[in-house]
């Protein structure tokens, strides 16, 4: 009897854990899309600040890759124009595709349609030729609602295109550019370094490229092109030592007035009542 009741005791000491209704919910936060992080993330910065930081970086980014191309062809004499651009559209499918599919900077989007796929293909033969129209296009495949597309969703589906596009055209043209690269590379790793650090940029270059038209206008990005040109060429003479004429001297302060007025007229535009 004294060990039922030493039991009974222990029993009682020692109680079940009350057991959890079924029906009551756990309030567990939902993890947040990348499509939430990236509109939290906009909404903590001006909009003027973020225009400005994308406009310098399309400046730091273009001069960059210009000065890396001068330095390709002045000290390696690599004088292959067309594989390079076919290596910066590789280069930007790589990296629009880590970012979207690894780091999920942005949601990935698929292509809705035979017309959105048709005007991504003209914006791939456009940019493989660099013709000033392509502001005018990837304007509308990033303003339009229908079709409209994220930079990184654009420049993912379009650098393989615009890639393959040049593929042909390096091989015909450029000839053995790809052994001429290999063996360039094999005696200098510092010239491997160079290619990749210039395909590196070049996916910034592009991605400004689309991130200026989407927050301004593609008659801002002709005008800032513009100016880009002056500017490089103020930096090739400085670390280049190349010589200048006053043809170029004229060349660049007409560029930087024309600028100047232009900036100062859409500030008006916007001051003025319509």
């Amino acid at each position: 009897m004294v060990e039922a009741q030493s039991w009974t005791t222990r029993r009682a000491s020692n109680p079940r854990p009350p057991e959890h209704n079924d029906d009551q919910a756990l309030d567990i936060p939902v993890t947040p899309t990348a499509e939430t992080r990236h509109q939290q993330y906009d909404s903590l910065i001006s909009p003027n600040i973020l225009t400005a930081a994308i406009i310098a970086s399309w400046y730091f980014s273009n001069i960059g890759v210009l000065l890396l191309n001068k330095y390709l062809l002045s000290f390696y004499g690599y004088k292959y124009p067309i594989f390079l651009t076919m290596l910066h559209m590789l280069s930007c499918a790589a990296y629009s595709f880590l970012a979207i599919k690894w780091l999920e900077i942005v949601p990935f989007q698929q292509i809705q349609s035979r017309r959105q796929f048709l005007k991504i293909l003209a914006l791939s033969i456009i940019f493989a030729s660099q013709l000033a129209l392509k502001s005018v296009v990837q304007g509308l495949l990033l303003s339009s609602e229908a079709e409209k597309l994220h930079s990184m969703n654009l420049l993912l589906y379009m650098a393989p295109l615009a890639a393959m596009i040049l593929l042909p055209f390096t091989l015909y043209i450029e000839g053995n550019v790809l052994a001429v690269t290999v063996e360039k590379g094999r005696g200098d790793g510092f010239m491997v370094f160079l290619l990749i650090a210039n395909a590196t940029i070049a996916y910034l270059v592009n991605l400004t490229n689309f991130l200026v038209t989407k927050h301004t206008s593609a008659l801002t990005l002709q005008v800032l092109g513009n100016a880009k040109a002056a500017v490089a060429a103020v930096v090739s003479v400085l670390i280049f030592r190349n010589p200048v004429n006053v043809m170029g001297m004229t060349g660049f302060a007409v560029t930087i007035m024309g600028v100047v007025i232009y900036s100062e007229a859409r500030k008006r535009s916007k001051v003025t009542p319509h």
